[in-house]
């Protein structure tokens, strides 16, 4: 076992200050009944703590890091911008170039506002739908998690799962009465539901490819009754695409799936580390944003330059066989943990979509997240405190999603899976 000695440390100051020692709840490994893990710095595929430990990490700022730790380039740039200035709460030319480097990927994104995280950009498009329509219900899905804003937080994912948050202190009955939830990938009940609700359903907000339950993605038959229930009905379809855009495929889900949504929420890789996020669609839906609409955003640091700068340092070095390498290490990371996971007799099923994976102590198929919940979360714990000691960093829940980087390498992953193979054995 490595020594976190200082880490330990740490975790017992930043506790005095900070509820529960953390500014994000997953980050305190409560549900890995471990000690979180404080990091000095990373570079490439690595990070180091500050007890001097060194871990491959697949967690990287949980996917918007998919050049890896401390780029370059990326640093280049943000180091040059810095010295001009962190923010001028004014336009700059910077905003409408990562605009244009987006739109070469998500064309659906005819216009688009850029905001400093995930939750501001699907709380805006969830206005926006409800402005637009002006109707108020919305409809989610379980285990789907789109941030931490009050409407969208019943029956979610990530860490409402993770510490098993069944109700939501603190937010007010009657925002749940506007939220309707369906389990995910059930054509029927969302079918029903717009039956009986439809004409009153401003949007459907969807993970298509849901990374808040471990890698769940959507079926093709789920996504297109989507598509066609809100055509029919006049409401507007929603991509939340904060976790798979850039990830799932190099142009997301509307590219595995070929459905185009009305709206499309994007931050993780669009940041390249910095905090980013982007909500966007139809021209027509957009212009109902103030200052040309009467659907109010506003925002003093969204589009601040130096956000703006790591995300376009980022997306132009982005490329087809870069990312298609990354996907094909996933498909021998994940087969390798199948294999010896089969040879030390533990029933293990894995996801993966494009640079996002999974894993999951089960031995059943995983469609939605009931099925997830019912996954072996004892043996997860017991195998993430081994890796952790390996110098393997992945996800500290069953219920989040690892990534690949473009800097891992194929020795990365063998010395991975040996180490799933030793924690396999021990359990």
């Amino acid at each position: 076992m490595h020594n976190i000695e200082k880490s330990i440390e740490a975790f017992k100051e930043s506790s005095k200050v900070m509820p529960g020692g953390v500014n994000s709840p997953v980050r305190a490994f409560k549900s890995v009944d471990g000690n979180p893990i404080f990091i000095d710095h990373g570079k490439d595929e690595y990070i180091y703590d500050i007890d001097g430990n060194k871990y491959i990490d697949y967690v990287l700022s949980w996917g918007p890091l998919i050049l890896g730790h401390a780029d370059d380039y990326v640093v280049e740039k943000l180091q040059n911008a810095v010295t001009k200035g962190t923010s001028y709460g004014a336009p700059t030319l910077l905003e409408t170039q990562l605009a244009n480097l987006i739109q070469q990927y998500f064309p659906s994104l005819e216009m688009m506002r850029m905001v400093s995280s995930g939750t501001e950009a699907t709380m805006s498009a969830i206005r926006l739908a409800r402005g637009y329509t002006n109707r108020d219900k919305i409809v989610k899905f379980i285990g789907n998690y789109h941030g931490h804003s009050d409407s969208l937080l019943v029956d979610a994912g990530s860490g409402m799962a993770t510490f098993d948050i069944k109700k939501e202190p603190g937010i007010p009955s009657e925002f749940s009465y506007d939220t309707y939830t369906v389990p995910y990938n059930d054509v029927d009940a969302i079918t029903d539901l717009f039956d009986r609700h439809g004409n009153e359903i401003a949007g459907v907000i969807v993970e298509p490819i849901a990374g808040n339950m471990g890698v769940i993605p959507g079926t093709k038959e789920f996504i297109l009754k989507l598509r066609e229930l809100t055509n029919t009905y006049g409401s507007l379809l929603i991509f939340d695409e904060v976790m798979c855009g850039f990830r799932c495929a190099l142009r997301g889900a509307s590219e595995i799936f070929n459905v185009t949504p009305d709206l499309t929420t994007l931050g993780k890789v669009v940041g390249g580390g910095l905090p980013v996020g982007v909500f966007g669609g139809k021209k027509e839906i957009m212009q109902h944003i103030t200052p040309l609409g009467d659907v109010y955003h506003a925002g003093t640091l969204s589009g601040n330059p130096l956000a703006m700068t790591g995300g376009i340092a980022t997306i132009q070095q982005l490329s087809e066989d870069k990312f298609e390498k990354a996907c094909s290490n996933v498909d021998y990371l994940c087969k390798g943990i199948e294999e010896v996971a089969a040879k030390n007799k533990v029933n293990i099923v894995t996801h993966h979509v494009g640079t996002m994976w999974s894993y999951f102590f089960s031995d059943k198929e995983l469609n939605d997240f009931s099925d997830v919940e019912n996954c072996n979360m004892e043996q997860f714990s017991k195998v993430f405190n081994q890796l952790i000691n390996a110098g393997i960093y992945v996800a500290p829940s069953q219920y989040e999603t690892c990534f690949m980087s473009f800097k891992h390498t194929k020795e990365d992953l063998d010395l991975t899976i040996n180490a799933f193979d030793k924690a396999f054995s021990n359990l």
